[in-house]
């Protein structure tokens, strides 16, 4: 524990005068910046950076210093006992192979989704996501829901006679919009169930309707406004648009490479599926 002791030490000794000649434009760091050193094993500065940047974001938040000298212990223990191992089992040489091929193909995937898209491409995006599509007639409704059709009878002879509509939905619907004032808020056409629909429809704004049978009970309907359904504006899809974007040119791309490729992939039934559960076949 001695040696680890003064290899700790030094390696922040070593950031603080680094990070001093910075400072002092005497010298410049860079990712191969030996910070630490362990029996003749270099731990850098990129290897700190790399590290950090993965860390979870509550960590993320610790002050520069501490994380240093937590990453560099980290480091320098998983050196020491990295050391001890005499033989490397071959599922780490299996493990490095899936990790450098991820860590290219996402190399690939960062330039790509990092790169500007055009307004042209997104306007495009845009033509082709709502093409064909007209604006439809929404509808604001408000509903009382009974059990029966006497119970929608008498509340619709209330309602002529001039009591609230809304209080009343507060005092006897059985629906969830209930304490609401039976409000539904704004709603399109295949949104509610077809009898209440067509109820809706056939309402002139402010009028009720008479009782209407549905699978849920016996409504009394109000249509409170009817508007005209606005598509939504490139701005408001921006991000989302960009996105769908990139990820054609992803597809493309991945298209493109797998028609210019040689790929051989085993035939339907020449290979046990189950094989990728045999973990001991790492170790042979």
């Amino acid at each position: 524990m001695q040696i680890r002791t003064k290899i700790m030490a030094s390696a922040v000794a070593l950031a603080l005068l680094a990070g001093s000649a910075v400072a002092d434009g005497h010298a410049e760091m860079t990712a191969d910046t030996v910070v630490a050193s362990v029996n003749g094993s270099d731990i850098t500065l990129g290897q700190l950076i790399m590290l950090r940047s993965q860390l979870p974001a509550q960590y993320q938040q610790l002050p520069d210093d501490v994380v240093f000298n937590g990453l560099v212990e980290q480091l320098v223990n998983q050196q020491l006992l990295g050391d001890t191992l005499e033989e490397e089992p071959n599922r780490i040489a299996i493990a490095l192979t899936n990790e450098r091929r991820s860590l290219r193909a996402g190399e690939v995937v960062n330039a790509l989704t990092s790169a500007p898209v055009t307004e042209e491409d997104l306007q495009a995006a845009y033509d082709a996501r709502f093409a064909g599509e007209e604006p439809e007639q929404e509808f604001n409704a408000a509903h009382i829901l009974v059990e029966t059709e006497e119970e929608a009878i008498a509340i619709k002879e209330r309602l002529d006679g001039g009591a609230d509509f809304a209080e009343t939905a507060q005092a006897e619907s059985t629906g969830p919009s209930g304490p609401n004032g039976g409000n539904l808020g704004w709603f399109g056409p295949g949104m509610m169930v077809a009898p209440f629909e067509e109820a809706v429809m056939a309402l002139e704004v402010g009028e009720v309707s008479d009782p209407v049978e549905t699978q849920f009970g016996w409504h009394v309907v109000k249509l409170n406004d009817v508007r005209m359904s606005e598509l939504p504006t490139l701005d408001s899809l921006r991000e989302e648009l960009t996105t769908e974007v990139q990820q054609a040119e992803l597809n493309a791309l991945l298209e493109s490479l797998t028609a210019d490729a040689e790929i051989t992939l085993p035939a339907e039934g020449d290979f046990d599926y189950s094989l990728i559960q045999n973990l001991e076949l790492l170790d042979e």
